[in-house]
């Protein structure tokens, strides 16, 4: 006969208990949060101040100097354009920083721990002098103390052949499409040789693990891309014609503009964060214990391979999971832009935005949802890298 069944009150269920505790939680944010922003609305239409979306389709009555990839013609774009364009600038600065920060910064950790003592002392200085002057500083510097006095202007630009170096900016020659058969071809090749990188890459990967045979899958991929995008240029011609800068009256004209401050805020952006990565580089590859290392050199292999084939994969356990602040840190301080006048999102949408309109409440909101936005991306995709490299314990 079965014995009476264990039951506790629903009021003492620890897991109710805790469903409950949030719920009351979540309701007590949201009733916060709510009378804050009635609050703000009411005391904002008792001085005369009107909120709301519309604006956002007014014609906005200023010019923006670098928009790449969204056109803005002054006099007809509207204020949702110059939100999009400032996230757009955003992205640029923050992608390519990002991406030169982590070459630099892996390039100058492995470097500090060199057995070569002047290679050493020189990655030492580098990350004690940018780690530890603020990054607003350094960009003032590049870009007021080094770049626009030392830059010749517009007529006594640096280059020739369409490329051009001045204190305005850097120019270069712009693809411009002429036969859209052949750039749909040329689109199809990349596309086509980057599949054939990554098969071939985990095939080699598997042939290496099954059988110890080494076949250099990305070096064939590459060799092979490049292979299909000369075939549809033979076939189908060539699919750009470049267009090149030329100096006008007062300034260059035609191609591709990378202004100054762009260059020097990204230069600033990763120089700094460099600094902090190569530490972080530093730390996990000292993480790694002594024997993985006397191990690794029994076998004979050379330092390159040892850090590559060994040391650098136990080691990014250790680097990734910081790296992710300071790539969100790289993010966040690209706003300091607005100190050398280029065109992001704190620039364009918090500064001149809303100067013209006045909708402090609706534009710096918007502005905070797109810096938490990025963030939250960011930090999804090296989360998911991150558990793709850690080690596998039996």
């Amino acid at each position: 006969m079965a014995g009476p069944k264990n039951t506790v009150a629903w009021h003492r269920n620890p897991l109710i208990r805790g469903i409950f505790a949030q719920l009351v939680l979540v309701l007590l944010v949201v009733w916060g949060i709510s009378t804050i922003y009635a609050n703000t609305v009411a005391n904002m239409e008792a001085r005369g101040i009107q909120i709301g979306f519309g604006f956002l389709n007014e014609v906005a009555p200023f010019g923006i100097a670098f928009s790449p990839f969204i056109d803005f013609n002054l006099g007809e774009s509207t204020y949702l354009t110059v939100f999009f364009i400032g996230i757009q600038n955003t992205i640029i600065v923050s992608v390519f920083g990002i991406i030169a920060a982590t070459i630099l910064g892996v390039t100058v950790g492995i470097m500090r721990l060199s057995a070569n003592w002047f290679v050493s002392k020189i990655a030492t200085i580098y990350i004690e002098v940018f780690r530890n002057i603020p990054v607003l500083l350094q960009i003032m510097f590049w870009n007021f103390a080094v770049f626009l006095p030392l830059l010749p202007g517009p007529r006594e630009s640096l280059g020739g052949g369409g490329f051009f170096l001045n204190n305005r900016g850097t120019y270069l020659p712009k693809p411009v499409v002429e036969n859209a058969t052949a750039n749909t071809a040329f689109w199809l090749a990349i596309a086509l040789g980057i599949i054939a990188i990554y098969v071939l890459h985990k095939f080699s990967a598997r042939r290496q693990e099954q059988t110890g045979q080494i076949l250099r899958g990305k070096l064939i991929g590459f060799g092979l891309l490049a292979a299909l995008v000369a075939l549809a240029t033979i076939i189908f011609g060539a699919p750009f014609a470049f267009e090149a800068p030329v100096l006008g009256r007062f300034n260059m004209t035609g191609g591709i503009e990378i202004p100054l401050p762009l260059f020097a805020l990204w230069f600033a952006l990763t120089t700094y964060t460099a600094a902090f990565i190569a530490e972080q580089v530093r730390g996990g590859i000292e993480a790694v214990t002594k024997g993985q290392w006397e191990a690794a050199g029994a076998l004979g292999l050379s330092r390159s391979h040892l850090l590559k084939l060994v040391i650098i994969p136990q080691a990014m356990r250790v680097i990734v999971p910081p790296t992710i602040s300071q790539y969100l840190n790289l993010t966040k301080n690209s706003s300091l832009a607005t100190a050398i006048a280029y065109e992001d999102i704190v620039a364009l949408w918090t500064g001149t935005s809303l100067n013209q309109t006045g909708q402090a409440l609706i534009i710096v909101a918007m502005t905070v949802v797109v810096y938490e936005l990025l963030s939250l991306m960011t930090s999804i995709a090296l989360n998911i890298y991150n558990k793709r490299v850690q080690l596998v314990e039996r």
